[in-house]
């Protein structure tokens, strides 16, 4: 039986960032060697100066070859990197000497022969006049020098590929905490869509169940004209509704009329009894709110106001904007208001239910508040503002 095996991805530093740290490490080096040749005053600055740049330069193309063979590493662990790093640095600064004895191999016979007359000159001796054996002593003070000058550039520069292997590991966690942040919130989102299909799908077969006996009751009582009138209104009804992704947002105007279908069909149960009423100012329309959010509360209202009551009962739904928040109304007038309570069967849970989608889709942004308003019953919810000019724009 076959396995199936998931690699977790490497972290990887962007390629534009690893030149960028190479070119700043040279150029820095540029700018500090020619600042000290100048205060030193030290001869051939000028020389000087073009063969630094041209050194600089292998040593970017260096330090990249370098990031090269330290790439392989970026998903060992730390140890393993930082032996790498202490490894491969120092051949890639063998490379920066040499590349740098070449360079200045001109200048530096020049710079050699003028220690040669000054030593002779301490000699008392014209450089014409040295013999073999002066000579011979006076090219081994040379050589010492220049042997003396490879190993303090070797180590100078070991220390500099040091210098940026530390830099390219500290850029290197940075990407791995960025990406971990990301995975992170990632799996953030998918778990909050999970959450608000969930809570979204509750609405559906709750609603469905209660129009399935209000059709029952109207072909019980052989009214088949309504009961037939009511089954195209529940078609249209779910074709509308679940034609939505689950975990979007829609237009305020497009939920009023899903809404506006479902009290419709109630009121093919209570033709008398039900009536709806919309205030929606047309600046809101656009606005959006999570779809199908309403219908809990719309739902509550006909079955513990409309139901019950003998008389008319008016079911009002209506939006206002208030401090740059979005507030939507539902309140009915219904006889039985005053009895009401959140902890009737079907009425808390409807409620809970409108809360949980609201939290998973703005956290602490947006509230419900619920109770007893003079005259009937309220529920209003509040939430962030946007349009749906907002939304594509994000």
């Amino acid at each position: 039986m076959e396995k199936a095996e998931t690699e977790k991805p490497v972290a990887r530093v962007p390629f534009k960032i690893v030149l960028a740290s190479a070119v700043g490490l040279w150029a820095t080096y540029l700018v500090l060697m020619t600042l000290r040749a100048e205060l030193l005053q030290m001869e051939f600055a000028g020389e000087m100066f073009e063969r630094r740049l041209i050194t600089s330069t292998i040593g970017v193309i260096i330090t990249l070859g370098l990031w090269v063979v330290l790439r392989p590493f970026d998903g060992r662990p730390l140890w393993a990197k930082i032996c790498a790093a202490l490894i491969f640095a120092l051949p890639a600064a063998l490379l920066s000497t040499q590349a740098n004895r070449m360079v200045f191999a001109d200048l530096q016979s020049a710079l050699d022969e003028k220690v040669l007359h000054e030593l002779a000159n301490t000699r008392g001796v014209a450089a014409e006049e040295i013999d073999g054996d002066m000579l011979q002593d006076i090219s081994q003070l040379v050589a010492l020098g220049t042997r003396e000058q490879i190993i303090e550039v070797t180590f100078s520069r070991y220390f500099m590929m040091l210098a940026w292997c530390a830099l390219y590991l500290a850029l290197l966690t940075g990407e791995k905490a960025r990406a971990a942040e990301r995975r992170e919130q990632q799996f953030r989102s998918a778990a909050k869509a999970a959450e608000l299909r969930s809570l979204r799908y509750q609405v559906n077969p709750h609603f469905l169940f209660n129009t399935l006996n209000s059709l029952s009751a109207l072909v019980l009582t052989s009214k088949t004209e309504a009961a037939e009138r009511m089954i195209q209104m529940i078609s249209t009804f779910y074709r509308r509704s679940l034609a939505d992704d689950p975990t979007s947002d829609v237009p305020l105007s497009e939920e009023i009329e899903v809404q506006k279908l479902y009290l419709d069909i109630e009121a093919v149960r209570f033709p008398m009894r039900l009536v709806a009423n919309y205030d929606v100012p047309p600046e809101l329309q656009n606005a959006l709110i999570p779809g199908m959010i309403l219908q809990p509360l719309i739902e509550n209202s006909v079955k513990h106001a409309v139901a019950p009551s003998s008389g008319q009962v008016t079911i009002t739904l209506s939006a206002r904007e208030e401090y740059d928040r979005l507030v939507v109304t539902v309140s009915d007038n219904g006889q039985s208001a005053e009895d009401r309570d959140d902890t009737r069967p079907g009425f808390g849970i409807g409620l809970t239910n409108v809360r949980e989608r609201l939290e998973a889709r703005f956290g602490k942004e947006a509230t419900v508040v619920s109770g007893h308003v003079p005259g009937g019953y309220a529920t209003h919810l509040r939430m962030p503002l946007m349009r749906i000019k907002e939304r594509v724009a994000a």
